[in-house]
């Protein structure tokens, strides 16, 4: 069994080593192959929270 650090690549929405895809089309490292599955979600709930960061920040 492959060990990490895992990758999401972006271009073939898959998970891998770091064997895998250039870097340019890939998220990561993760520790696991589970936070790396989840990758487009966490970078979503980051950018929600770095969104709503900014907003207080602008006083909005």
């Amino acid at each position: 069994m492959a060990e990490g650090p895992w990758f999401y690549c972006i271009k073939h929405q898959t998970v891998e080593t770091k064997d895998g895809c250039a870097e340019r089309h890939r998220l990561g490292p993760f520790a696991t192959r589970s936070e790396a599955e989840h990758a487009l979600q966490t970078v979503a709930e980051r950018e929600q929270k770095l969104t709503e960061e900014d907003r207080r920040w602008e006083g909005d």
